[in-house]
């Protein structure tokens, strides 16, 4: 494959998710890690000012962008061609626009197995992803994520 679209949330699952897409990228293969920032929902009666509001933002954006170029210089180390993109909104509707405007061949993304009531009342990314997906989509299940985040034992 040779434009790969890596949805990614800093979770432990990321590191999974990453290294299952290098696995599938072809040697002169493009990967796109791809940051979702959800507006802050604010549910407070006093609320906050717009100037801290913006200040939040402005922080998350920041922390982010660091997380994302960190990721991105990794996979550089490794030779492999890769950029990142830092997006506002829904997480699906992001992931879907990403794709398509990148002719992406295809979308690896981690699943955080979530209960199926979870998964209704808030919904999943995953799946809404899967069904408008304009290419493959590979999910990385919480257990090979955990296997991956697992600490090597050493050897006595």
């Amino acid at each position: 494959m040779k434009r790969i679209l890596v949805p990614v949330d800093f979770s432990p699952a990321t590191k999974a998710v990453i290294k299952t897409a290098v696995s599938l990228a072809e040697p002169a293969a493009r990967i796109t890690l791809l940051h979702n920032l959800v507006p802050p929902l604010v549910t407070t009666d006093y609320g906050i000012g717009l100037g801290e509001l913006q200040e939040s933002v402005a922080i998350a954006e920041k922390h982010a962008r660091k997380q994302l170029d960190h990721l991105v210089a990794v996979l550089a180390r490794k030779g492999f061609a890769a950029d990142s993109v830092l997006t506002h909104g829904g997480a699906p509707g992001s992931i879907l626009e990403q794709a398509r405007a990148r002719k992406t061949d295809a979308i690896v993304l981690g699943s955080h197995g979530h209960t199926a009531f979870y998964d209704l009342v808030v919904g999943s990314t995953t799946n809404a992803v899967i069904k408008k997906a304009p290419c493959p989509v590979v999910v990385v299940p919480p257990a090979a994520a955990k296997a991956v985040a697992k600490p090597v034992a050493k050897k006595r």
